[in-house]
């Protein structure tokens, strides 16, 4: 992966995108992983989300993000695949089970044994808008199976109202990202999954936007 092409793709649109249109409010941008073996997990409720991740971190380590994205999605042209593979750098994911998820693990356990940072959403696809939904243990057993990688939850808020689900125009919505703590996965997985889920809703109640919908309902 050429990394000039991506630097200039993130500059030019994603990052004035992101930064202008959406209005970002960043909390803790200093727990980011700066290089892996790490795993950023996420709530997912829009396609912006990788982006949106990926625009946080600075140019010169962009390189080592690695989202494992839908290919439905990210691939369901050739514009959009060569894009998403060349540009962005996917670990595509088929949602429908039609290509090995053994060989989609190893391309994962491959970009930490290169010390590259991997986006997962543990949800596994996108629910009701700002509605954490229930976590699987794959995101377990990657970090597992490659000594010293952490896991760093991140929550996102508003960005489900920006570009909702089904919608393709992007409304200008003010959207919180709050980076927690990263946690390293121990023996029990029970344990891990459950420390994991605690920490995206303690993090998704200190998101202003959240705060300030129940203030107006």
């Amino acid at each position: 992966m050429q990394r000039l092409p991506k630097r200039l793709f993130f500059l030019l649109i994603v990052k004035p995108l992101v930064y202008l249109l959406l209005g970002l409010n960043i909390y803790s941008a200093q727990r980011l992983p700066a290089r892996g073996p790490a795993i950023l997990a996420a709530n997912h409720n829009s396609h912006l989300d990788t982006l949106v991740l990926m625009a946080l971190y600075p140019l010169s380590q962009l390189h080592r993000v690695r989202p494992v994205a839908a290919a439905d999605y990210f691939l369901r042209n050739r514009f959009t695949s060569w894009l998403s593979l060349n540009v962005i750098g996917i670990i595509p994911l088929d949602r429908q089970s039609q290509v090995d998820k053994e060989k989609v693990f190893e391309q994962c356990q491959q970009a930490l044994a290169n010390d590259e940072i991997l986006l997962l959403f543990p949800e596994g696809s996108r629910g009701e808008a700002e509605q954490l939904q229930p976590l699987r243990k794959g995101i377990y057993h990657l970090a597992r199976a490659h000594p010293g990688t952490t896991v760093t939850p991140i929550a996102m808020h508003g960005l489900g109202r920006a570009l909702p689900k089904g919608e393709s125009m992007l409304v200008p919505f003010n959207c919180d990202v709050v980076i927690g703590e990263a946690l390293l996965p121990g023996e029990d997985s029970n344990v891990f999954m459950q420390q994991l889920q605690t920490s995206l809703e303690e993090l998704l109640a200190a998101c202003i936007t959240r705060r300030d919908e129940r203030w107006e309902s």
